[in-house]
């Protein structure tokens, strides 16, 4: 028994060592900040509810069994806290198996004290999260060509809206300004799109304050912001979703057809909120095959 807790123990130090921290903006350049020192607080493990500022962690597979794809892996949790460890890390291991690298995001919520403008800080760390990774593709053996976003929940409402919005928020300059803010193609797992009548209020709320104008609600709004610019885009979403209604990803996926945006969208009759690496039933969990199909599908164009 010693034996086995010990091998535990050495498995887990590799585990952990794999894995490294990548402070997303360059010194003195995080834009939309009051210059407050912030804590990271942490509610209950595997749930941030406040950093300081962006950070990235890198899970790379070996060398030789890495493709030249990338995906940033954006956590939900409501725009109120980053679930990183089940809607992040996991999602990463999953991808690694494919020979995919993996970065998940770990972003300022809009909630956060220091941010001048809560609903785009979000938006900007991730722009610069990919700005970052293109720019230093050839370190990580990937190709600049080849990133894509991953987000779950509220995680899928900041993928769409960096899929969508062309203007650059990270206020970069010089050499930043030749690498594009837009993903190659986007995975929406049981994404948060509409803030207005199929909205899920705590992610609303969180991100546009309580009392949106309806004219702010219609901007967030992502089926709303689809054109033909936007990435090629998988969704997966479940029938029986009781926190964000199936209805988000419908709505986004008609708009991709409107705007001629190539993708797909598989609805799963179970799977309520929890579509993941582990799911309830064989049915669901095909979600993974799909996806790892379509991706290779992506790899090799």
């Amino acid at each position: 028994m010693k034996n086995f807790i010990l091998i535990l123990i050495l498995f887990s130090g590799i585990q952990i060592s794999a894995q490294q921290k990548i402070t997303v903006w360059p010194k003195g350049e995080m834009p939309n900040s009051k210059g407050l020192k912030l804590k990271i607080t942490e509610e209950k493990e595997g749930r941030i509810t406040q950093i300081q500022e962006a950070e990235l962690f890198a899970f790379l597979p070996a060398k030789e069994e890495r493709k030249p794809m990338a995906i940033i892996i954006i956590p939900g949790g409501g725009y109120k806290h980053l679930t990183y460890d089940l809607g992040g890390y996991s999602y990463a291991k999953w991808l690694n198996t494919l020979g995919i690298s993996a970065f998940v995001l770990n972003y300022r919520l809009p909630t956060s004290p220091d941010l001048k403008q809560g609903e785009i800080g979000p938006l900007q760390d991730i722009q610069a999260a990919i700005k970052l990774i293109r720019k230093n593709a050839s370190q990580y053996g990937i190709s600049p060509d080849h990133i894509g976003v991953l987000g779950t929940s509220a995680g899928g409402h900041l993928a769409a809206m960096v899929s969508n919005i062309t203007t650059d928020y990270t206020e970069l300059k010089g050499e930043w300004k030749n690498y594009s803010t837009l993903p190659n193609f986007a995975i929406l797992i049981s994404p948060v799109i509409d803030l207005g009548e199929f909205a899920h209020k705590g992610s609303r709320d969180n991100l546009l304050g309580g009392n949106a104008q309806v004219e702010k609600i219609r901007e967030y709004s992502m089926q709303n912001r689809v054109t033909e610019k936007a990435p090629p885009t998988i969704l997966f979403h479940a029938q029986n979703d009781n926190a964000v209604p199936v209805i988000n990803s419908i709505l986004y996926y008609e708009a991709m057809i409107k705007n001629k945006v190539k993708g797909a969208l598989f609805i799963f009759p179970k799977g309520e909120h929890n579509i993941g690496v582990s799911n309830t039933t064989e049915l669901t969990d095909n979600w993974k095959k799909i996806c790892a199909d379509w991706l290779g599908n992506m790899n090799n164009k």
